[in-house]
């Protein structure tokens, strides 16, 4: 329960900073504090037992136990908002609640709780299946009456006889197994990069390159990656990278997709953000060989005739799995196209913008006047070595990039190339370490299940080689 606490404070606290930031801009868009129908959202259910990611419409509904639930409740309603599922005249419903500060632990003091576990333990209790005496009729008859779930949840322990023998720790685990069956909660989350992040390495995270979210981070550091920026990206992750920097970048600079090829990598992840229009027409996408004709001839990686480059992504895009639910069972989601970003544009009143929109040629030729204030490259299934030489060009001077890989091998060897190239300097390959606690009373201690591996990154700065070009020409 702490861990949902605190999500529902981070979600009220971006709630209010969005709404802030809406009054100060003056913008006529749809209020980004709340959920409006169209909007992509992600909800947790039983604080993380299950995750989702959903787009809301009149339409939408959501599979919890055994029933269907529909998302029209949760429209309207603030990110980080909380909902149990309750009966109706209609069959069950989402009900929004207000959370409580204790959760579902058993109320102890802590003075009480210690004397009670001393003289308490669990070694008399057999698991014999006779200790409760509320049957399954009886639970559907209490469903029947208009019983919620907390009510049921308070019979199933008046009717068990073993209930006050069990510790206190054991009493909290009890009550919660009987919350998730019979009361489960869901709490509507605002898909950002961390939350996205987060789903995805729990659920599928070969997806997204197996990416956790302190490398996630450390990476736009590295990267140097703030407002004004204008980043160059190479993400085969489904846009997760992409997605991150736009998110951090704020509408305030340029975000270049580039790609080797005809056709430009799948950036759906970018949809999940819901970013407003002005964001969305800061993500471009614009081939390597665009990019490197007036400074370098394209290398072996890259396709060599810029009239073979197909349209943009947003043309070429696959349409959606009839199915948009992540979850262990089902794939991820993929946001919607044409007809849904009409719909969005009937709602709003406003043409809408989608991101990844092929680059103009104006903006283009900045880019190669200028160079790009920054480079980030995730691209596991491809060659680091040859991808860094073609894009290090690119980048301005004392520029900084980052590269994330799942193995270090690969890093090391374009590490090795760099320092040889004099192409940069302050290289450095780094490992990001996380470790959640679980911080709670007498049993403090990291989680018993964590991921001890999290990639490795390799940063530096671009640096001018014109005195190993000039050496070169005299002799």
């Amino acid at each position: 329960m702490e861990v949902e606490k605190q999500i529902i404070e981070e979600e009220t606290a971006a709630a209010a900073t969005s709404t802030a930031a809406s009054s100060v801009n003056g913008s006529s868009e749809v209020n980004r504090a709340v959920t409006w129908e169209g909007c992509s959202v992600l909800l947790d259910i039983n604080d993380g037992d299950r995750l989702v990611f959903s787009r809301l419409s009149p339409a939408a509904t959501i599979k919890i136990g055994n029933n269907k639930c529909s998302l029209g409740p949760l429209v309207g309603c603030p990110f980080g908002s909380l909902f149990t599922v309750e009966a109706g005249a209609g069959g069950l419903h989402l009900s929004r609640s207000a959370a409580s500060p204790t959760g579902n632990c058993v109320e102890h003091s802590k003075d009480e709780a210690q004397s009670v576990g001393e003289i308490r333990d669990n070694r008399e209790l057999v698991d014999n299946n006779t200790a409760q005496s509320l049957s399954s009729e009886d639970i559907e008859a209490l469903r029947s009456e208009g019983a919620t779930g907390d009510d049921i949840v308070k019979a199933l322990i008046a009717n068990s006889s073993t209930f006050e023998k069990k510790t206190v720790f054991s009493q909290e685990k009890y009550k919660l197994k009987k919350q998730k069956k019979y009361a489960p909660k869901v709490l509507l989350r605002r898909p950002s990069m961390r939350s996205i992040c987060e789903t995805y390495f729990k659920k599928h995270p070969q997806r997204t390159g197996f990416m956790r979210v302190d490398t996630l981070s450390m990476l736009l550091s590295l990267a140097n990656v703030g407002p004004n920026s204008d980043a160059l990206v190479l993400d085969k992750l489904g846009g997760l990278v992409v997605g991150s920097v736009a998110e951090r970048v704020g509408g305030t600079g340029y975000i270049c997709s580039t790609y080797f090829g005809a056709v430009p990598y799948q950036i759906d992840i970018v949809r999940m953000f819901n970013f407003s229009k002005d964001v969305c027409a800061r993500i471009l996408q614009a081939p390597f060989c665009d990019l490197s004709s007036m400074q370098n001839p394209p290398s072996e990686s890259a396709m060599p005739d810029p009239s073979d480059m197909g349209p943009s992504s947003a043309e070429t895009a696959q349409p959606d799995p009839s199915n948009e639910i992540l979850n262990q069972d089902d794939s991820s989601l993929l946001d919607s196209r044409d007809s849904r970003d009409n719909d969005d544009d009937a709602l709003t009143g406003q043409k809408s913008v989608k991101p990844g929109r092929k680059a103009p040629p104006e903006i283009i030729k900045s880019w190669k006047d200028n160079g790009f204030t920054s480079l980030i490259v995730a691209a596991p299934d491809m060659d680091v070595e040859s991808l860094i030489m073609d894009l290090l060009p690119l980048l301005a001077y004392s520029a900084p990039f980052a590269i994330y890989h799942q193995y270090l091998q690969p890093l090391a060897t374009c590490m090795h190339k760099l320092q040889a190239s004099k192409m940069a300097i302050g290289l450095q390959i780094s490992e990001p370490w996380l470790r959640e606690y679980q911080v709670l009373p007498s049993r403090t201690h990291p989680h018993m299940q964590m991921n001890a591996f999290g990639g490795y990154i390799l940063s530096g700065i671009r640096i001018s080689n014109t005195g190993g070009a000039n050496e070169d020409k005299t002799t």
